[in-house]
């Protein structure tokens, strides 16, 4: 059934993402996975606090299907019958925008853990280890990408330190500067043709068919996070938690279900949705977004 969002859809979604994500951001050596000199420049460390605080990401690493869970205080994990998930590796670095991109092969972004004397901004970096180790790629110092993901060989990220929406055609070395229409807090790629992308902002929804050169406007009542597994299953979940799938890239949109809570990151994984809430209670969904299960907790 299809229904035309409530005006409150986009207040909500905005208070949520300012409330579980957004106002939570933690190197200049090129390793990232432990200390480093970085160069007389100050460090923004990340504070203690509760392991699985301020979840950023999400992603399933496609060589063994592990659930990954990116943090204020470091990468996590679980396995598929595990409930309780185990800190990767040894930093605690406050990873953002993060995304598996290939088997153990990860991107991400965020500031500095206690442990490294590096800029407060990380730019973007890579973990083609599973998230044991990262490496810098570019931008160190200079961008810290609260979105981040990457399809068909490009990567798009909004840098929440300057407004700006980045698209990469090499990996993530190289970058081009897009306008987008607003501050950016969503992001989808189409699966089949990675120059389509939408987003959602806090003046509501868009779409661009040309890396963001240029924008038309889907809704200035809907906002959320997205997840777009195949051309006609774009999925978002809103600041109430609930879910929509569009057939038609967003012009059009039917409510699913609910995750019953405040989101904090979205995913689609082949057939499977996983939404993490404020909370740090990590849900999953097999049919679509209409009911959902908890895979994981904060313990």
């Amino acid at each position: 059934m299809s229904r035309a969002p409530s005006p409150r859809a986009l207040v909500a979604v905005l208070a949520a993402l300012a409330t579980v994500g957004l106002a939570a951001c933690g190197s200049d050596d090129p390793t990232l996975g432990g200390g480093g000199e970085g160069g007389g420049q100050e460090s923004a460390s990340v504070e203690e606090g509760p392991a699985l605080e301020h979840i950023h990401g999400l992603g399933v690493n496609p060589a063994d299907e592990r659930l990954f869970i990116a943090t204020h205080n470091g990468l996590f994990s679980a396995a598929e019958r595990e409930t309780t998930p185990k800190q990767v590796g040894t930093s605690t670095q406050d990873i953002m925008g993060f995304s598996v991109v290939g088997k153990n092969r990860f991107i991400g972004s965020g500031h500095p853990g206690a442990d490294q004397n590096l800029p407060p901004n990380l730019g973007l970096i890579e973990s083609r280890d599973g998230g044991k180790t990262w490496k810098t790629i570019s931008l160190l110092g200079e961008a810290d990408f609260h979105v981040l993901e990457s399809s068909g060989g490009k990567i798009y990220g909004f840098d929440g330190t300057q407004g700006r929406l980045m698209v990469s055609r090499d990996g993530g070395r190289k970058w081009q500067e897009r306008m987008p229409p607003a501050a950016v807090f969503g992001l989808a790629v189409h699966p089949t043709n990675p120059s389509r992308v939408v987003v959602s902002t806090e003046k509501g929804l868009f779409a661009s068919p040309n890396e963001g050169r240029g924008w038309r406007p889907l809704s200035d009542q809907l906002a959320g996070l997205f997840a777009w597994p195949e051309k006609d299953r774009l999925y978002l979940v809103d600041g109430q938690g609930q879910v929509f799938v569009s057939a038609n890239a967003g012009t059009e949109w039917q409510t699913q279900g609910s995750i019953e809570g405040q989101p904090a990151a979205f995913i689609a994984h082949g057939d499977e949705l996983y939404a993490a809430l404020a909370d740090g209670t990590v849900k999953r969904s097999s049919d679509g977004g209409a009911t959902w299960t908890v895979r994981t907790t904060a313990g």
